[in-house]
């Protein structure tokens, strides 16, 4: 029967085990009742196929429905064999998602939008009872969802004629639920409630953080509200203060990298700067790097905005703008209290620069993050903010730069061929790097080069990756970078010379690296670092 539907893949596969997250926006490819009625489940959707789970994959009338599907969806069909056990388990997705979205539009059509000020009047009855509403039901699943799925942040954003629930897994977002346009202020008025923000404010943003006990781990949610034409778009970031921190070899330390941080942060004094873009793994990094220090011999206080994970041992403080209390005039507080390790959560302005070389060259272990493209940039950016070359040379340490890349699957992980062009590039990159370096990444043979991929499965939602890998740059200031700091002025071309010389692995060499151990993809290095394989080699 198969094969009369050209647009049905022609041979179905076995499926063992339900995913443990379906976004709602692909169970609801087919409706509840029909799925219910021909035993059926969408479970997974790529760019031009949808994967189906069915009891029994040779039903004529379930597939005639698949191909009707497969026409209005204008993609393909997969079919997958599943026993009674897993089909019952994907089925249950509809309870969630979907009945928790039916029963707040009924409940939304019985009553109306809520008053608002009635609201704010209840607050604490509202807190009390959020677990009977209808649409704190929906809320409470869009959570357990994106917990469940890993997920790093959840967006709830209005659109032209509904709303959409994206979350953002492993640094991409996927869309996970819509729902109608009018269920949308009640969702961000119950999450404002759990937040204790201004459920009545909608003109200016606003900040809060909960927390909710999910299968016996604390997880706070980090809520920031935004006004958008439409409405108010919700993003809140989970923070699972056990994900907050790795070991060096879960970040992605390796090598030399590994050996010249260790001994920068081994220092009594100095200061550690780690650059990259929001969203890189900065602060992950530098919560791990206090970790390794947090001793009963070392007071170690941060100055953080906001404290994202909270870790036993550490001093942390929340700074908060509105009231004066700013990372310069925390930090002039907290050189007060004796630290021996300090970290400030990023520095901003050039009085927080000024106090933190100034902590630096007092005794103090000082780490904090910039936005500067690069490890190197971070000096000339230091400068601009009006801090002395000498003073500069004299206080720093390391300067760090660091992407997150995907990791490939290690359920569905296969080895591939790439073309000839693309290893030629790759060779490029990394025949300048020592063999020491190269057996440190358990690279020996330079002709005999491996190359990853993940075919997708149900582990990772049919992706092929999952998790996280970070990328780094460790470069350490050694006398001849500090010289050309204080006598060419901080010379960033001069300065990536001494770098190679010191054998210091770029971002890109440390990309291709983690692609040839079969940690990541020549995708992901591609889309972090901006480079193209393909093109090195005519760029040569």
């Amino acid at each position: 029967m198969m094969q009369d539907k050209p647009e049905i893949k022609e041979k179905a596969k076995e499926l063992s085990e339900a995913p443990r997250n379906i976004s709602g926006a692909v169970i609801n490819v087919i409706p509840k009742e029909v799925a219910n009625k021909y035993k059926m489940v969408a479970f997974d959707r790529g760019d031009d196929t949808i994967k189906i789970a069915m009891l029994n994959v040779e039903d004529v009338d379930a597939l005639n429905v698949l191909s009707f599907i497969s026409d209005k969806e204008k993609t393909k069909i997969e079919t997958y064999l599943v026993s009674d056990k897993v089909f019952s388990e994907l089925f249950s997705h509809y309870d969630e998602a979907s009945d928790a979205l039916q029963d707040a539009i009924a409940s939304f059509k019985d009553a109306g939008e809520p008053d608002k000020e009635a609201l704010e009047k209840k607050k604490k009855e509202e807190i009390e009872n959020l677990k009977d509403a209808p649409v704190a039901k929906l809320v409470e699943v869009l959570i357990s969802h994106a917990v469940e799925g890993k997920a790093s942040d959840i967006h709830i954003e209005p659109m032209d004629k509904d709303y959409r629930v994206r979350f953002r897994v492993d640094g991409v977002l996927h869309v996970s639920l819509i729902f109608p346009l009018e269920i949308g202020p009640v969702v961000v008025s119950r999450i404002k409630i759990l937040a204790n923000l201004k459920i009545d404010e909608k003109r200016k943003p606003q900040d809060g953080r909960f927390r909710l006990n999910f299968k016996g781990t604390d997880i706070d949610f980090r809520v920031s509200s935004l006004p958008v034409v439409g409405g108010e778009k919700i993003v809140m970031r989970i923070l699972d203060k056990d994900s907050g921190t790795a070991s060096t070899e879960a970040l992605g330390l390796i090598g030399k990298a590994l050996d010249d941080i260790s001994d920068a942060i081994k220092e009594t004094y100095g200061m550690i700067l780690i650059t990259g873009p929001t969203g890189s793994g900065k602060s992950t990094t530098l919560y791990t790097l206090l970790k390794i220090l947090n001793s009963e011999d070392r007071n170690i206080i941060t100055l953080e905005d906001p404290v994202e994970y909270y870790i036993e041992g550490l001093n942390q403080s929340q700074i908060k703008p509105e009231i004066g209390y700013t990372f310069a005039s925390g930090l002039r507080t907290i050189l007060r209290q004796d630290p021996n390790v300090i970290m400030v959560g990023e520095i901003r302005d050039g009085e927080t620069a000024e106090l933190a070389v100034h902590a630096a060259l007092t005794g103090h272990l000082m780490f904090s993050t910039l936005h500067t493209n690069t490890a190197i940039g971070a000096i000339p950016r230091m400068m601009d903010m009006g801090i002395e070359p000498f003073l500069l040379s004299s206080s720093l340490r390391m300067v760090i730069a660091q992407r997150l890349v995907r990791r490939i699957c290690e359920k569905c992980k296969e080895e591939i061929s790439v073309p000839a062009v693309v290893v030629n590039s790759i060779v490029k990159k990394i025949e300048k790097i020592s063999e020491k370096e190269l057996k440190n990444h358990g690279i020996t043979d330079l002709g005999k080069l491996k190359f990853y991929h993940g075919k997708g499965c149900d582990f990772c939602n049919g992706t092929g990756l999952k998790g996280r890998v970070a990328i780094y740059e460790a470069v350490p200031v050694t006398d001849q970078i500090k010289n050309i700091i204080i006598e060419k002025h901080g010379n960033e071309d001069l300065i990536i010379k001494e770098r190679e010389a010191l054998g210091v692995l770029s971002i890109e060499q440390d990309g291709v690296l983690k692609i040839l151990q079969g940690f990541t993809t020549i995708e992901e290095v591609e889309r972090v670092t901006e480079c193209d394989f393909t093109l090195a080699e005519e760029n040569d």
